[in-house]
């Protein structure tokens, strides 16, 4: 016997399930893990449970990385499918844009004096000290 949350037939599924069956998360535990959270936002309230229901028409709101998805439900999926399957289910209201993209800082530069020295700069260190 399903729950009433988990049967696509009554046209609700559990929230978890469904960012999984989107591929918006890896496994199903970090879903759910951002649900208990308070990091999903439903028509903009906090949900705090993992098995509360979406249906079509719904917008989520979450952070995934660096980016804020607001994303709209489609549809409720039977599975976790392929790539072109899972982007069928919804419908990204504010897509991640070129000026965002460039905002993300580039991993060889950081500011001096912040973590590690790079394979670069420690090799450059060791030259310095060898001359010395």
């Amino acid at each position: 016997m399903t729950d009433l949350h988990e049967d696509p037939a009554s046209g609700r599924l559990r929230l978890d399930k469904w960012l999984w069956y989107a591929r918006f998360f890896k496994t199903r535990s970090l879903a759910a893990r951002m649900c208990a959270d308070g990091g999903v936002r439903i028509a903009g309230v906090t949900v705090t449970k993992a098995h509360h229901a979406v249906k079509p028409g719904d917008v989520l709101t979450f952070a995934q990385g660096r980016h804020i998805r607001v994303i709209k439900v489609l549809a409720l999926g039977v599975r976790r499918g392929p790539a072109p399957e899972a982007q069928a289910l919804y419908e990204d209201l504010a897509p991640p844009t070129a000026e965002t993209a460039m905002a993300l800082p580039i991993s060889g530069n950081r500011p001096p004096g912040a973590g590690r020295p790079t394979k670069f700069e420690r090799r450059a260190t060791d030259r310095l000290r060898q001359d010395g």
